[in-house]
């Protein structure tokens, strides 16, 4: 099912629709829509597009770290890691290690008593530990105690993600003396994907309050080179389209579930 999951947004994204609309309009000899896959290939590919409508969905900018309100614990979502090969066989680099650091400053801060990693792992991961096991050895390596940190099982997707933390604070409680009903955690994950984890963290039954970061939207002033077409904006406008169909879709499915 992972499999679906992951493969069915790409069928809606900017590429392919680019990639159909060009191959109708030569198979079919109608030029009109050949020039719209052009137009709307070149308009996804500017970053004069891709971070107006990619600052819709990150919202506003980084919270700080003493405004952040107490918590029962800190939530940090896999999804930071990246696996290569080594002489030694699979290892993992840093993709972005924004969320990691920003867990890690939320502890050190004093807002929960511990730090909860879930296992992210997929199954195409020639790895032989969950994302969640090599973060509680990094954190550990800066000075986070092994009895303050926590790793969740395993979990291919944001949904499983919070059911697999709603079950070790539902066996285990919280890291808290005297966890709070619902308990309260301070989540930790990339802005854009901020609002749909909030979401289901909260039908799942916890108490969030959000910590976004990992902000893709570069504070920078416009210049020429925003309107000359670039890969990495057309990544951006991918990812902005996958995660509104990521929303929409666990949006559907929450009306029809109880958590």
């Amino acid at each position: 099912m992972i499999y679906l999951y992951k493969i069915l947004p790409y069928a809606l994204s900017p590429l392919v629709l680019i990639l159909v609309l060009v191959a109708y309009g030569v198979f079919k000899n109608k030029k009109t829509y050949s020039i719209l896959g052009l137009v709307l290939l070149y308009l996804s590919s500017t970053f004069v597009v891709a971070d107006f409508l990619f600052a819709k969905i990150e919202g506003k900018g980084v919270r700080a770290v003493a405004a952040a309100k107490p918590a029962d614990g800190i939530v940090v979502l896999s999804g930071m890691l990246t696996h290569v090969a080594s002489a030694a066989g699979p290892t993992h680099e840093w993709g972005d290690a924004d969320r990691f650091f920003a867990g890690i400053d939320l502890y050190q801060a004093g807002k929960a008593p511990g730090l909860i990693f879930t296992g992210g792992a997929l199954p195409w991961d020639k790895v032989t530990q969950n994302e969640g096991m090599v973060l509680k050895t990094f954190a550990q390596r800066m000075g986070v105690p092994e009895a303050n940190i926590t790793v969740s099982r395993e979990a291919q997707n944001t949904a499983q993600e919070a059911q697999a933390v709603w079950e070790l604070f539902a066996t285990q409680g919280s890291q808290a003396p005297h966890a709070s009903s619902p308990p309260k955690i301070l989540l930790v994950t990339s802005a854009f994907h901020m609002p749909r984890a909030q979401r289901l963290f909260e039908h799942q039954g916890f108490e969030v309050e959000a910590f976004p970061v990992d902000f893709k939207v570069r504070a920078r002033a416009m210049t020429p080179m925003d309107f000359l077409p670039d890969p990495r904006a057309l990544s951006l406008t991918d990812v902005l389209v996958r995660e509104l169909l990521g929303r929409f879709f666990y949006q559907f499915k929450t009306m029809f579930s109880t958590a």
